[in-house]
C-alpha cells in the first residue's frame, strides 16, 4: 500500500492567524450561531461535512443539564521555570501533571491546539495557544492553556468554544479570571473518590441566563463526528486497528503537535471495540480513552493492562513494555511475536473494508 503523508489529517486542520481581539460580535453569539472570521473563530478542527449528521437535533435550552465540572485551570508557560499552573477553582484541588498535560511537549511550535487527556479518576480538555509578543522577558512569545476537568469525557466537548475564547482572553489580558469564574460557579458539580463513586463537591448553582453568553453551545465538536475522516485516514488499516482494540491490547498512537487531531483518533479507536459481543455478557470491560500522554505517566501506563492513547513524544517508542501496539502516521507495529500475524492484511478483511464503505455511501 503506498504510504501516505500526515497531510490527509483526520481532521481539516488549519492554523489560524496571530491571536487578536475577536470582533463584538462573536462575544454575544447565541445557540448554533458560528463566530466568522478566520483563526480562532472558525474552529478550523471541526469536521464541517459531518457535524450536521453527528449533531442531531439540539437539546431544549430550558432543561437544566447536569454538568459535572470539578476545575477550571490555567497553565503557563514560564521562560525561566517551565510549565506551571497559574491559577484555578477550586484552589485546594490536586492538579499536579495537569500543567504538561495540557500543554503539549513541543507545542511551542505552533500557534494553537486542543488536548484531551486523563487526569487519576477525571477527563480533561484544554485549549492552547501561542502568541508572539514584544517582551525581552518571555522571549518573543506567550503561551498559555485554558482547561477543565470532569468525571466524564462525554460531554467535554460542549465547552471547546468557551475554552479557545478563554485562552484567547488570558493571553491578551493575563490575570483577569472573572469569566472562569462565573463559569465554575454556575457548572461545578461532583467530584469522584478513590472507589470511583461520586461525592457531592459544592451544591449547584445556576447562574441567571444573561451569562450563558460566556459558552454557547455551537455547532458540535465531538469527536465522533470524525469517524468518517478517521477511516478515510487509515484505511485497510482500520481493520488491524479494530482487531487490537477488540482485544483490548494497549494502544500507543504518536504524533508530532497539534496533537488535538489525533486525540479524536485514539476515541474513535475505542468507539471501534465498544460493541456488543454474544454470549460475552458484560464481562468485556468498555474500552476507555487515556487522550495525550507523556513521560509523566509512565509509571500509571506501567500498572494498565488496556487503554489507548497518544503522545508526541517519541521516547515511548523506545519503551515497549509499555505498549503492545504502536501506530506512527498509518504505521501499525508490534513487537510481540503472537501478534504480528494480525498485522496481515486478509482478503476478509479487504471484503470487510469494502463493505464499510459501499455502507459509507
Amino acid at each position: 500500500m503506498v504510504e501516505r503523508a500526515d497531510e490527509a489529517p483526520l481532521l481539516f486542520w488549519a492554523e489560524g492567524p496571530a491571536v487578536s481581539a475577536p470582533p463584538p460580535a462573536a462575544e454575544a453569539g447565541g445557540v448554533g450561531g458560528r463566530r466568522l472570521g478566520g483563526g480562532w473563530s472558525a474552529a478550523p478542527w471541526v469536521c464541517e461535512e459531518e457535524e450536521a449528521e453527528a449533531a442531531g437535533p439540539p437539546p431544549p435550552r430550558a432543561e437544566a443539564e447536569e454538568d459535572q465540572i470539578v476545575a477550571v485551570f490555567v497553565v503557563t508557560f514560564d521562560p525561566r521555570t517551565g510549565n506551571m499552573v497559574e491559577w484555578c477553582l477550586p484552589q485546594d484541588i490536586d492538579l499536579e501533571g495537569v500543567e504538561f498535560k495540557s500543554m503539549a511537549s513541543g507545542s511551542h511550535k505552533i500557534q494553537s491546539d486542543f488536548i484531551y487527556f486523563r487526569k487519576g479518576l477525571c477527563f480533561g480538555l484544554a485549549c492552547f495557544a501561542n502568541m508572539p509578543v514584544e517582551s525581552e522577558l518571555e522571549r518573543g512569545a506567550r503561551m498559555k492553556s485554558v482547561g477543565i476537568l470532569s468525571p466524564s469525557y462525554t460531554l467535554l466537548y460542549r465547552y471547546m468554544h468557551f475554552l479557545e475564547n478563554q485562552v484567547r482572553h488570558q493571553l491578551e489580558m493575563p490575570g483577569h479570571y472573572s469569566h472562569l469564574e462565573a463559569f465554575y460557579d454556575d457548572k461545578k458539580g461532583v467530584l469522584p473518590d478513590s472507589k470511583g463513586t461520586t461525592t457531592s463537591q459544592q451544591p449547584v448553582h445556576w447562574l441567571p441566563s444573561i451569562h450563558r453568553y460566556m459558552y454557547p453551545e455551537m455547532k458540535i465538536t465531538h469527536p465522533a463526528g470524525c469517524m468518517s475522516q478517521f477511516i478515510k485516514f487509515f484505511g485497510e488499516q482500520i481493520l488491524v486497528l479494530w482487531k487490537f482494540a477488540l482485544l483490548r491490547k494497549r494502544i500507543l498512537i504518536f504524533s508530532p503537535p497539534p496533537v488535538g487531531v489525533v486525540c479524536y483518533r485514539v476515541y474513535c479507536c475505542c468507539c471501534l471495540a465498544n460493541v456488543s459481543l454474544p454470549g460475552l455478557g458484560g464481562t468485556v470491560p468498555e474500552s476507555k480513552p487515556f487522550f495525550y500522554v507523556n513521560v509523566a505517566d509512565i509509571e500509571m501506563l506501567e500498572t494498565e493492562v488496556s487503554y489507548v492513547a497518544c503522545t508526541t513524544e517519541k521516547i515511548f517508542e523506545e519503551k515497549r513494555d509499555l505498549y503492545d501496539v504502536y501506530v506512527d502516521n498509518q504505521n501499525v507495529k508490534t513487537h510481540h511475536e503472537h501478534l504480528q500475524p494480525l498485522l496481515k492484511i486478509n482478503s476478509a478483511d479487504k471484503e470487510k473494508y469494502r463493505r464499510l464503505n459501499d455502507q459509507r455511501c
